[in-house]
């Protein structure tokens, strides 16, 4: 089974590059997709950030799309150990700010619980990019100086030398946080966020158009924002916040309730989770930081309702949706988000 993950993530990296071929890349993003792309940083050459975050699956994890029933977290290096929680996109995370608070509520920073502030780089998303590696249910490597040996032993290491000068290697620590930088480079790059939906093209039909003004009327745009962030060509349809909207605990994945934003701040903040953008988002299931629910009309529904289902935990609740969409509404919604998926995807 994991050879057959492997050879299929592989077909999908030359799919990924040969739909790319027009979009021109800059001398860091080039770096950056090598470092992405590189399976051998990790401990046993079997994973790379695309492996759980690639482009067949939204630039989310393809075993995850395949089976969101029973696959719910992504498999480590040692193809034994699982993920605490569900790989959310890499892609169109590049404009969420450093983790701050405003008025009583915090956006920005990177992972589902904000751990990677941007206090450290000036970067959240390069943090981010720091944190696979080495994490011994992931990529597994024991420590930054074999990833920096890793790079410097590889075929693109040349790039590195002739951008930063040949003593880039002898400074692991220094190395590692710059092929952070370039990681994040990458993965800002116009592969991850391409903008060209329907959405952005300006083609909905008339059942996605009604799908954007159910969308609003249930008051989604709360959260997933049609306002456009600074830099960015459109919507990322998400206001880099945090919410506890009462997912219900995934025992199959962690036994243990989860606080989320509240390990990262202070036991104020127990239970929200990061607000994710709903670019691709029908090509990114399972959904939720747990991956409670295998498909997106499940999802939506349990936005409407809560369907009696308990929440892991009950602080900072966010109050339910009280407006009532019809079924055809219901249909045009899920007909919307789908009208948000880039082209080739």
């Amino acid at each position: 089974m994991r050879k057959l993950l492997l050879c299929t993530t592989a077909f999908w990296l030359v799919f990924m590059l040969s739909s790319a071929v027009a979009i021109t890349l800059s001398t860091e993003e080039k770096i950056g997709r090598h470092l992405y792309q590189d399976t051998n940083l990790s401990l046993n050459g079997t994973q790379s950030c695309a492996t759980c975050h690639h482009r067949s699956a939204g630039f989310a994890d393809p075993s995850n799309r395949q089976d969101p029933v029973n696959s719910m977290v992504s498999l480590g290096d040692d193809g034994v150990s699982l993920g605490g929680r569900n790989a959310p996109t890499s892609a169109y995370c590049g404009y969420s700010p450093i983790l701050q608070e405003v008025d009583g509520e915090w956006f920005g920073g990177m992972f589902w619980d904000g751990r990677a502030t941007g206090y450290t780089l000036g970067d959240p998303l390069a943090e981010q990019a720091q944190g696979p590696p080495l994490n011994p249910v992931e990529m597994n490597l024991p420590s930054i100086e074999v990833f920096v040996e890793r790079v410097e032993a590889s075929d693109y290491a040349h790039l590195l030398l002739d951008y930063y000068g040949r003593n880039f290697f002898s400074k692991p620590e220094k190395a590692y946080d710059e092929m952070a930088h370039l990681i994040a480079a990458y993965e800002r790059s116009a592969e991850l966020n391409a903008f060209t939906s329907r959405y952005d093209r300006g083609e909905l039909t008339a059942n996605e158009a009604n799908g954007l003004a159910a969308f609003q009327k249930a008051r989604c745009d709360a959260c997933h924002s049609l306002d456009v962030p600074q830099g960015a060509p459109g919507a990322v349809f998400t206001s880099y916040g945090y919410a506890n909207i009462g997912v219900p605990n995934n025992y199959t994945v962690n036994p243990s309730k989860d606080y989320g934003l509240g390990y990262t701040v202070g036991p104020e903040q127990n239970g929200k989770f990061k607000i994710p953008t709903l670019r691709n988002i029908t090509r990114t299931p399972p959904y939720s930081h747990n991956g409670y629910f295998a498909t997106l009309e499940e999802m939506v529904r349990f936005h409407l309702d809560r369907g009696g289902l308990v929440p892991d935990v009950e602080d900072n609740l966010v109050d339910p949706v009280t407006v009532e969409l019809a079924e055809q509404e219901i249909s045009d919604l899920l007909s919307f988000l789908d009208a948000l998926t880039d082209e080739g995807l």
